[in-house]
């Protein structure tokens, strides 16, 4: 007698448990896909890749830029 009708409750709450996991899913997928491209950000450039471009503005010269590489590569 809880209900306006003898139909018991509405079909459609029973759904909700299924419709939370759904939407916290989809949630969690789309905060995964939104993080994944900024990684890189993140870390940084690597120590190699500053060293090219520092060689490459003429802050080092040769010998300090094979140097340096040696270490790194080691």
């Amino acid at each position: 007698m809880w209900w306006w009708s003898d139909y018991g409750p509405a079909p459609w709450l029973h759904y909700g448990p299924i419709i939370m996991i759904v939407l916290m899913a989809g949630g969690g997928l789309m905060m995964y896909f939104m993080m994944r491209g900024h990684r890189s950000k993140w870390r940084g450039d690597s120590a190699l890749q500053i060293l090219k471009e520092r060689f490459a503005r003429g802050e080092i010269d040769k010998a300090e830029y094979e140097e340096r590489r040696r270490m790194l590569d080691a």
